[in-house]
């Protein structure tokens, strides 16, 4: 499989070569050349089958000969390690937990599966790889906890000041070895922009080999199909193919559930889920992308205001408005409604849910209000403890710290200030 840069101005590379720059060299985002579609005999069997092997067929397309069979199974071993239950809360409306991983967060399947293949790259070279990723909340300690310890792998995190939970803030600058933390004044639109001009500076890869673990990196992006696998293979013989509401930030999420679509997946529908950052659904409204700047909200790890992956979506379509809106609606929701749904899940459901499995309840419910014969499912993609203050004021109870969190309280949070692309420079240096 060969990958070729959206923006058309940078050679096609093999999944290494995708992985280990992260972004072109022209800045597109790295677009695989073909779309393999799987039979239906594939996916009517997913209910028999292995999941692990299910997945190894998946992804095996896309790494093609750049990681072996053997090593590519011990990857995803590992980044498969945990469950992702499918739990019906009444007939209509089933969710999907991504949050029993180390971190907590839907984020630890694609961290873990790039930890594990630039491990393996990094093993063929003697120049030292950076990962330089930008965070709103969960990507950072997903990253972090994916990458710790990984021989020949600097991590360089940069979060916005303010704008991440404590949880998540300790996750990503309690670790040390070899991750660092920088913490920027400004919103996680200006983290991201500076991961993109590091990309363009040529003086950042005379002695090193600089790479993004965002989800604009293709070994980011992709094994996010598998969560979708998965949430299929747990439904009844007889199901409807599912509605998908997705909480929706950065989009990789939600493009990699088309993605899975485009393959053969059964799905009748999908949903972006945002909060106030609404620049999607007033895209789907009115054809016109027109990014506002970003806001703060309960549901942080979607407070962006550009989402890098929308062009990945686009171009699955071939910039086909009426294709992409036969299967793609939008809707965007305020902390007071996602406060409302929280405590209704609750009381309804006896459900506790954070609040960007909130939103995500939020856009299937209405979805289903205009389409009543319809089944689907919600994406939970943290654990609320990871935003306990906000959960335990909502629904008056006290949480239980998991495991995965109890060792983190009593750290020290090790960063660094930065307000600057110059001074991301010279950290980098």
């Amino acid at each position: 499989m060969m990958y070729y840069s959206l923006q058309q101005q940078a050679p096609e590379v093999s999944f290494k070569e995708a992985a280990l720059r992260g972004i072109a060299p022209d800045r597109g985002l790295y677009f695989p050349r073909q779309i393999p579609r799987f039979s239906d005999e594939f996916w009517r069997d997913l209910p028999k089958k292995d999941f692990l092997e299910s997945a190894q067929e998946l992804m095996q397309v896309f790494t093609g000969d750049s990681i072996p069979y053997l090593k590519l199974r011990e990857i995803l071993e590992r980044t498969l390690s945990f469950e992702f239950p499918l739990i019906p809360l009444e007939d209509s409306i089933s969710v999907l937990e991504l949050f029993h991983g180390p971190t907590m967060a839907f984020k630890d399947v694609g961290a873990t599966f790039m930890a594990g293949c630039l491990g393996y790259f990094s093993g063929q070279t003697d120049l030292k790889t950076v990962v330089l990723v930008a965070t709103s909340g969960d990507t950072g300690g997903a990253v972090a906890r994916g990458f710790l310890n990984v021989p020949g792998v600097e991590v360089v995190i940069l979060y916005p000041k303010d704008k991440v939970s404590d949880i998540q803030e300790r996750q990503l600058t309690t670790l040390g070895a070899n991750i660092r933390a920088l913490r920027v004044q400004g919103t996680f639109d200006d983290c991201q922009a500076m991961v993109k001009r590091a990309f363009q500076d040529p003086v950042l890869f005379e002695n090193q080999a600089l790479t993004s673990a965002n989800s604009i990196n293709i070994a980011r992006w992709l094994p996010q199909m598998l969560y979708y696998v998965r949430a299929v293979q747990q439904l009844p013989p007889e199901a409807a193919p599912p509605v998908f509401s997705v909480p929706s930030g950065n989009f990789g999420n939600l493009c990699a559930g088309l993605l899975a679509s485009r393959m053969g997946m059964p799905a009748g529908h999908f949903i972006a889920a945002t909060n106030s950052n609404d620049t999607i659904p007033r895209y789907m409204e009115s054809r016109h992308y027109d990014p506002h700047p970003a806001v703060a909200s309960l549901s942080n790890a979607m407070d962006v205001a550009d989402p890098s992956n929308f062009v990945r979506i686009l171009e699955l379509f071939e910039n086909d408005f009426q294709k992409l809106g036969s299967i793609l609606s939008a809707y965007s929701f305020t902390d007071a409604q996602t406060l409302k749904a929280m405590e209704t899940l609750f009381n309804t459901f006896k459900y506790t849910a954070d609040p960007h499995g909130a939103v995500g309840y939020l856009g299937l419910v209405r979805y289903l209000e205009d389409h009543p014969d319809r089944t689907g499912i919600f994406l939970e993609t943290a654990h609320p403890i990871k935003f306990r203050e906000t959960v335990e004021t909502c629904l008056d109870l006290e949480l239980e710290l998991p495991m995965q969190i109890r060792g983190l309280l009593d750290r020290e949070k090790v960063f660094s200030d930065i307000g600057t692309y110059e001074e991301l420079r010279e950290a980098l240096r």
